[in-house]
């Protein structure tokens, strides 16, 4: 290890400790009697008991930008999804698939992004982060399953790079889930379905010391609709909160055990299925699959100035793949084992203050946050039926960041409000590579603007224009490489952090009674492109791109019983440097998306129903345009009746049993027999069918 990563390394340790010290000791200092609650800033804690229907709490006066808004518990409940990572599909405009087992983390694509595991898209969970840094298979990997459904109280989501609160991934979006912190009854639940679907539930509270302690469990096993293999989804979570009031502040204390096993059903080539060689369903390779963990224990505490959090993970996941087939090795086959195994410690800092500026009130947050990986295996071997033949490239990473930031809001009449935020942010990298030549270390720090401006045109209308900039990490194995481990050729590092810049201009109209009406026109241009690769199933640094789009987003309420929300958004997405041999087109954005649904829930005992459809347009899958995708289009229709403490539902997921695509590619790939180029063809994960789920629920 270099002696400069070493002194990065140190550096940020000593932060660490230093920056620990610090909130134990605001935890149980003297509140300043100096700082006031910031009026202008969006306080979840502040409408905690009203958040039940997020989509009805007034964002007017309270959000930065159209595109930013608040998903409450109530509605997550109200929607039959099949897999946990859909929960994001409540964000207007983001698509959420699957191309592998359902024990990977899902595909996500939001504003032009194919995001694939997450790049681009930061999400948080109580203040701690769910994206992975440097990770065995792919840049920002984000893997929900570890939450149990039932304890999220709400999801604050905004897009574009206009928030100086948010670091890494910050281009697209990001999303913030807060944990509940009481239940309204305890629970035990079972969910039976076809192929074996089985989910248990247990979750309540109880009082301890002087707080409230939340304890749930989750078993879920799963065999798939897949015709030549039991995809035999094997998942457990266990979570615990305990709650309390300490020095006039909210103080919660999470711990979260995920344990998945899983075989999966991997994309497969269209000329397969035309050749009879395996049907939609069918594999290739039935020895591919993997196992996953995660482990963490946070702690946060928030008054009406300051917010402290503490998290500290144990992350592992170990996956085999084989996207092309036979193409590199025509005796063993191309199956590949990604491994990634780390610990996580971090924390962050944020006061708030308010006061009078010549007459204008000024609110300002200021805050800390850092970030530690250490990475004890990122493994990428060459393997036949989950036995190493190989190792392609074998590393110990550690990755450290520190970022800190300041929001101010000036109210410079009663309607309008200015924003300006500033943000830096220093990343410092080691690897220690089996190769040699990969060995090495990288720093880099950077600076963030973020300006904007609300107008309020009357009780009912608000107006936005944002601008700023953001980032996403690269890979740090990336940054030091100089051989590529595919191919062993000579390779280029790349920076370690890449800008993003973008800007909005958006409305919002809303009505308690009836509507919530929101549409934004944004751009956004990134100055190097995050992109998969099929052969090495991880991502890659590419070429600039930009993207430009209108989102529009409407949620009506006839009355306290029925309801109807439709999204829209239109994309365009292209590479700002346009080269003969790779094209000027980005591969697999999504140009249209488009989702609606009709809801009805009765106040208290009774009938509640849920009919969903989600479409998502006809997309490119190549740089030249040449080859495209089909659209995707599938509908959910809920079922359910409540009496006292019993609940019955009954979900039908893929209701007209759609045979479309989750996901499409464009590569190469080789089967027995076939050329040893291989053949370049259509690879896709089809829809699973129209599959019927039944829920019995005890209320107590």
């Amino acid at each position: 290890m270099s002696s400069m990563c070493i002194k990065n390394v140190y550096l940020s340790r000593t932060i660490s400790i230093l920056f620990f010290m610090s909130i134990a000791h605001i935890l149980y200092a003297e509140e300043d009697t100096l700082l006031a609650d910031n009026s202008n800033s969006f306080n979840i804690s502040a409408i905690e008991t009203l958040i039940v229907q997020g989509y009805r709490i007034n964002p007017l006066g309270e959000m930065l930008s159209a595109s930013e808004g608040l998903i409450g518990s109530t509605e997550l409940a109200d929607r039959p999804v099949s897999r946990t990572g859909e929960i994001l599909e409540f964000i207007p405009g983001m698509v959420v698939t699957q191309h592998s087992g359902s024990g990977k983390a899902n595909q996500y694509f939001l504003r032009g992004f194919n995001l694939n595991h997450g790049t681009d898209f930061n999400t948080r969970i109580d203040g701690m982060p769910v994206n992975m840094r440097t990770h065995g298979h792919g840049q920002g990997y984000t893997d929900l399953n570890f939450i149990i459904p039932e304890f999220i109280d709400s999801i604050q989501y905004h897009k574009g790079p206009y928030y100086a609160d948010v670091g890494d991934f910050s281009g697209a979006g990001a999303a913030a889930f807060t944990l509940k912190n009481s239940f309204r009854k305890n629970e035990i639940s079972t969910t039976f379905g076809e192929n074996n679907y089985n989910r248990v539930l247990a979750a309540g509270q109880t009082e301890l010391l002087s707080g409230q302690l939340l304890l749930g469990i989750e078993a879920h096993t799963y065999d798939g609709p897949w015709s030549d293999i039991n995809e035999d989804v094997n998942k457990k979570n266990l979570m615990g909160r305990y709650t309390s009031s300490i020095n006039e502040g909210d103080f919660s204390l999470t711990f979260m055990a995920y344990k998945n096993r899983w075989n999966s059903a991997d994309q497969i080539p269209e000329r397969a299925v035309k050749q009879n060689i395996v049907d939609e369903f069918g594999s290739l390779d039935t020895g591919v699959g993997g196992a996953s963990s995660r482990f963490s224990v946070s702690s946060s505490w928030q008054s009406t100035a300051w917010a402290a959090n503490l998290y500290a993970i144990r992350s592992t996941l170990d996956l085999f793949s084989n996207f092309t087939y036979f193409l590199d090795d025509p005796v063993n086959g191309d199956q590949f084992e990604q491994v990634d195994d780390r610990d996580i410690f971090g924390g962050a800092l944020t006061q708030k203050w308010t006061k009078d500026l010549f007459g204008k009130s000024l609110a300002n947050e200021v805050g800390a946050e850092i970030r530690y990986d250490n990475i004890d295996n990122l493994g990428l071997y060459h393997t036949e039926e989950r036995m190493r033949l190989s190792t392609t490239r074998q590393d110990v990473v550690d990755e450290a960041s520190v970022g800190i930031f300041n929001q101010t809001t000036l109210a410079l009449t009663e309607k309008l409000n200015t924003h300006i935020g500033l943000r830096y942010d220093y990343f410092a990298a080691d690897v220690d590579s089996n190769i040699n030549a990969n060995s090495g270390d990288a720093s880099q720090g950077k600076i963030s603007i973020k300006v904007g401006a609300t107008y309020r045109i009357s009780e009912l209308i608000e107006t936005y224009i944002n601008a700023g900039q953001g980032m996403h990490s690269n890979d740090a194995r990336g940054s030091t490489i100089t051989q590529d481990p595919i191919t062993g050729d000579a390779s280029d590092a790349v920076n370690l952090l890449v800008p993003s810049t973008g800007a909005e201009v958006g409305i919002k109209i809303f009505d308690a009674q009836h509507f919530n009406l929101s549409a934004s026109l944004w751009y956004l241009s990134s100055e190097s492109e995050l992109v998969f690769v099929g052969d090495a199933g991880n991502t890659e640094a590419s070429r600039a791109s930009k993207r430009n789009g209108l989102e529009l987003a409407g949620y009506y309420w006839i009355d306290n019983r029925w309801s109807f929300d439709t999204q829209l958004a239109w994309t365009r997405a292209n590479f700002t440097e346009n080269t003969r041999a790779d094209g000027k087109y980005i591969d697999g954005p999504v140009p249209f998306v488009a989702s609606a649904g009709i809801s009805y829930k009765a106040q208290t005992n009774g009938f509640h129903s849920s009919l969903r459809y989600r479409y998502f347009g006809a997309r490119r899958l190549d740089g030249f345009n040449v080859h495209r995708a089909d659209a995707t289009g599938m509908t959910n229709l809920g079922l359910g009746y409540r009496w006292n403490t019993f609940e019955f539902e009954l979900d039908i997921l893929n209701a007209f049993d759609s045979l479309d695509h989750d996901i499409d590619y464009f590569y190469a790939s080789r089967l027995q027999g076939e050329s040893d180029e291989g053949v370049e063809d259509l690879h896709f994960h089809p829809v699973e069918p129209r599959t019927f789920r039944v829920k019995l629920a005890y209320h107590f």
